[in-house]
Formats: C-alpha cells, sequence, structure tokens
C-alpha cells in the first residue's frame, strides 16, 4: 500500500507552508504500509517556540485554505516545542530543534520510503545543523566577551 493522492498532496502543501516560514530539515515518510491509522507523517523543526508556533500556523491556514481541510486534533501547543497536527491521512510533526535531536523520529521511520517534497522544502535539510553551529559560535564569542 501506498500513500493517497490526498496524502501526497496534504504533505506537499505543508511542506512549502513550513518552507515558508523557514523551517529546517523538512521531511515526509509514507508510512502506510506500517500504520493502518495514517498514510504519511511530515517532520520539520524550528530554534525556537516561537516559530514552532508560527510554522504550524501556516501549515494549518494553507491547509483549510488551499484544501479545505483542519486537522482533527491539535497537541502541544501548551509549550510549542512538539507540535502534532493529526489530518488523518496525514500527521505533521513541528519540533523545537532539541526536541528534534532528543527524539530522532527519522531513526524511528528510516526504513519508509521518503516523499518527494517541493524544491523549497528539500533545501531546508541541513539547516538546522547550521543554526546550532551558528548559534554555538555566537555562544562562544560571548562567553569571549566579543559580543555586547
Amino acid at each position: 500500500m501506498t500513500a493517497t493522492d490526498r496524502s501526497l498532496e496534504l504533505i506537499t502543501t505543508a511542506a512549502q507552508a513550513a518552507a515558508d516560514k523557514l523551517a529546517h530539515d523538512i521531511i515526509a515518510y509514507d508510512v502506510s504500509d506500517v500504520l493502518s491509522i495514517t498514510d504519511a507523517f511530515l517532520l520539520a523543526s524550528a530554534p525556537n517556540d516561537r516559530q514552532v508556533k508560527s510554522i504550524v500556523d501556516e501549515i494549518e491556514e494553507r491547509l483549510n485554505k488551499e484544501l479545505g481541510t483542519k486537522p482533527v486534533r491539535r497537541e502541544g501547543d501548551r509549550d510549542a516545542r512538539w507540535i502534532l497536527l493529526d489530518y488523518v491521512d496525514i500527521v505533521v510533526h513541528v519540533q523545537h530543534s532539541e526536541e528534534r535531536v532528543f527524539y530522532a523520529l527519522e531513526r524511528l521511520w528510516k526504513d519508509c520510503p521518503e516523499l518527494d517534497l517541493p524544491a523549497d522544502a528539500k533545501a531546508t535539510r541541513g539547516k538546522g545543523a547550521e543554526h546550532a553551529e551558528l548559534q554555538d559560535a555566537e555562544d562562544a564569542a560571548e562567553l569571549r566577551g566579543e559580543l555586547r
């Protein structure tokens, strides 16, 4: 079994929305062969809670406006460290970068086929690591008193 055309349409639109809000490391998996509850997972991350919420809001708005669908469930809003949008056909996970590294959902789903995403979404691969390196360099400079 493979993800339905509707699931692929939802994934593509959600991935583009996430990329437009500068999400990091956007990836999608076809989980239809291993899960009966959904066809696909979309994973994305951001370096802070505020951006996580912004990405989720954009995905939700875009899927509603362009495809006329709303999530049946939205979880994790209070802390905005890991927000899940359940559209039945797909499940969207937007995580704070720290949670993304800790929970490593990619390892869990690595045997599932990766879904093709828009070029903007593919271009986000590795952005989380780049951001972390830049943040580490800024933190080190601040400790040395180079930044004010």
